[in-house]
């Protein structure tokens, strides 16, 4: 469809020309391409879910729980995500298992050198191995500590609760020098305060966005493989998505959900809106 506004950047068209079910299914009904020559920002789906430790379907299909071949998908990831990142475009991704957060981070910090990180979870994702395998949806953030992708003075995770298989479970993650926000210290409130100390932690250096869907108490979003009791609501989540602004994000995902699991279709519009927020808090972009 034409664009109508008259601007030289990609459009999504409007629902009034344009029936919503109809058409080529991308994020906002936006021009797909091959390439992100020429792109400031693009959401880009990473259809992976052989790290999952619990329910499949992160990849919004049916694979069987299988990690044989995940150092073989993530050198994929890795050499696409440098590409993207190299081009100057500013990826947000769709997921796909919290397990390609790794090679995505590992193609952003070849360029920036070792990011700051905003990661909301129900869980810290810095386990060391599950099953033999050192690589899976819950190790991606050791991986990158080991790697030194991270700059850990500048790491907050948000949300964080449920089950653990340790009985200091935020131990290695504090090690680190990591902030750790556990879900019960969000209960009943707003999350301002807390992002305005985030946003002073995080300063003018390059910073990445993380968020899993299973951050969100399944109440809202049950579409997911591993969700947890009592966690953070979507006006929690807006709090801290808009609570990004100002910041030097360099990327962002937006993972681990399961549609199959939400006949109400609520927890993919839930990850949508929150990838759109993501856009609107990139830098240089500009809000009414």
């Amino acid at each position: 469809a034409p664009c109508r506004s008259g601007s030289q950047f990609n459009v999504p068209p409007s629902a009034l020309f344009v029936a919503r079910p109809v058409g080529i299914c991308s994020m906002m009904k936006l021009p797909v391409q091959a390439s992100t020559e020429g792109l400031d920002a693009a959401f880009v789906g990473v259809p992976l879910d052989t790290g999952t430790s619990n329910r499949p379907g992160a990849s919004i299909g049916d694979v069987n729980v299988n990690l044989y071949n995940l150092p073989d998908s993530c050198r994929l990831i890795r050499d696409s995500y440098q590409k993207i990142v190299a081009s100057g475009c500013v990826p947000l991704t769709m997921g796909g298992d919290h397990t390609i957060t790794y090679p995505i981070l590992q193609a952003v910090a070849e360029k920036h050198g070792p990011v700051g990180l905003v990661h909301v979870d129900a869980h810290t994702d810095t386990g060391d191995r599950a099953l033999g395998e050192k690589i899976y949806h819950g190790t991606p953030f050791r991986r990158c500590v080991e790697e030194g992708l991270l700059d850990c003075s500048r790491v907050v995770q948000i949300g964080i609760r449920g089950s653990s298989y340790d009985p200091d479970p935020y131990k290695y993650c504090r090690d680190q020098g990591f902030r750790v926000v556990p879900a019960e210290e969000c209960w009943r409130k707003s999350l301002v305060p807390l992002m305005g100390e985030v946003r002073k932690q995080m300063g003018a250096k390059p910073v990445y966005v993380s968020f899993d869907i299973d951050g969100l108490d399944p109440a809202y979003a049950p579409g997911t493989g591993t969700p947890e009791i009592a966690g953070l609501t979507p006006a929690q989540a807006l709090e801290i998505i808009r609570g990004c602004k100002g910041l030097n994000i360099v990327g962002c995902d937006l993972v681990e959900v399961a549609p199959m699991y939400d006949v109400s279709g609520n927890t993919a519009l839930l990850g949508a809106n929150l990838l759109f927020e993501m856009l609107c808090v990139l830098p240089g972009v500009k809000t009414m």
